[in-house]
């Protein structure tokens, strides 16, 4: 396992808890490296949304472990966000939680003369992803997948 793959287990397994208790779910940890600088994120959510109240308060109390534990070596800035709209479907548990949810694909090359998709997402696995939309059943192969995101219905805006 990387170090990017162990600081990201070990911060899930210190977040869940602190998640449960205020009923929230994680939806993501990432570890990343921008511009010279390591960041240590964590996006949650909830049914409702996500408060900027709720990150702080779940920073504040997150940050009290990763003192306590030191389990990343050097410095890093931990961050706790919403997911946001738009957020792109990398994990089974992002293809899980849009199961039957309208979902955007873009892909890499031209599939039957098209580079974007709509649809519901039906059905995934490791080698492909399957949508329903009015032209019927569509399954795309993980590979050829440049992006696929939950679609944003600006409708509600």
């Amino acid at each position: 396992m990387s170090r990017k793959e162990t600081y990201e287990e070990k911060t899930e397994a210190f977040l869940l808890p602190i998640l449960e208790k205020d009923g929230f779910s994680l939806v993501d940890v990432e570890y990343v490296k921008e511009g010279g600088q390591y960041y240590l994120r964590a996006y949650i959510d909830k049914p409702g949304g996500i408060t900027i109240d709720d990150c702080v308060d779940v920073s504040r109390e997150m940050n009290e472990i990763l003192d306590r534990e030191d389990y990343i070596d050097g410095t890093y800035t931990f961050e706790v966000s919403s997911p946001g709209l738009g957020r792109p479907i990398r994990k089974e548990r992002d293809f899980a939680r849009n199961l039957d949810k309208e979902v955007e694909i873009k892909s890499y090359r031209a599939i039957d003369g098209e580079k974007e998709f709509l649809g519901l997402l039906r059905d995934y696995s490791k080698a492909d992803v399957t949508i329903e939309s009015e032209e019927g059943i569509r399954k795309i192969c993980r590979e050829d997948i440049a992006l696929i995101r939950e679609a944003i219905d600006l409708s509600s805006f």
